[in-house]
């Protein structure tokens, strides 16, 4: 790799280069690559202080040479190679513009299937009927099928002897299906929906 651009002579060689790279020669455009790379290089880190962005500006040009070889039409080949090196490094840098002012959205998850029963809970028709019945009813239904705690797990926890677990469990069911079965009736009355 050169750091300076070929001199005048060279032209010519360039012309060949090109069109045997426009013929799919890789080996020609490795050479082209040696011959033009370093001053390339040096031009671009004097636009753009990462060398990061310069390095993968100064591929993109080549592989748009690699691409795009059979549309030299005999120029200067050191100002078309700049041209399309130029025109990579704007939008590299309009790229990294934009990507530093919009800010990246979380992705947008759904709530499982747990989530929606447990907002249910809280929020839906079960919540308001969970706040008809008694506190001591409604610990134990949260629990033993929230919680998913046994009848002796729920009885060590809630501070109380297993078979009254059991009895609130089956008093709580009872209440939460009268007060379901309230608010239903209400909201019919209310409006005629179901």
């Amino acid at each position: 790799m050169t750091l300076f651009r070929p001199r005048r002579a060279d032209r010519d060689e360039d012309a060949v280069l090109l069109r045997a790279v426009a013929g799919g020669d890789q080996q020609a455009l490795a050479a082209f690559y040696d011959r033009h790379a370093g001053w390339l290089l040096a031009r671009l880190s004097r636009r753009c202080a990462d060398p990061e962005t310069v390095r993968e500006v100064l591929q993109d040009t080549f592989m748009t040479v690699w691409r795009s070889a059979a549309s030299y039409r005999g120029a200067e080949c050191g100002g078309w190679l700049w041209v399309i090196a130029a025109r990579r490094l704007v939008d590299a840098q309009r790229a990294q513009t934009r990507a530093e002012r919009v800010p990246p959205t979380p992705p947008q998850v759904a709530p499982s299937a747990e989530e929606r029963v447990l907002d249910g809970l809280e929020y839906g028709e079960v919540g308001a009927a969970l706040g008809r019945i008694s506190p001591e009813l409604r610990e134990v239904l949260r629990a033993t099928v929230v919680d998913g705690l046994t009848t002796r797990e729920a009885a060590g926890m809630l501070g109380i002897p297993e078979g009254t677990v059991k009895t609130r469990a089956m008093r709580a069911r009872r209440e939460l299906r009268a007060a379901l079965a309230q608010l239903a009736d209400d909201r019919t009355s209310l409006g005629g929906l179901t």
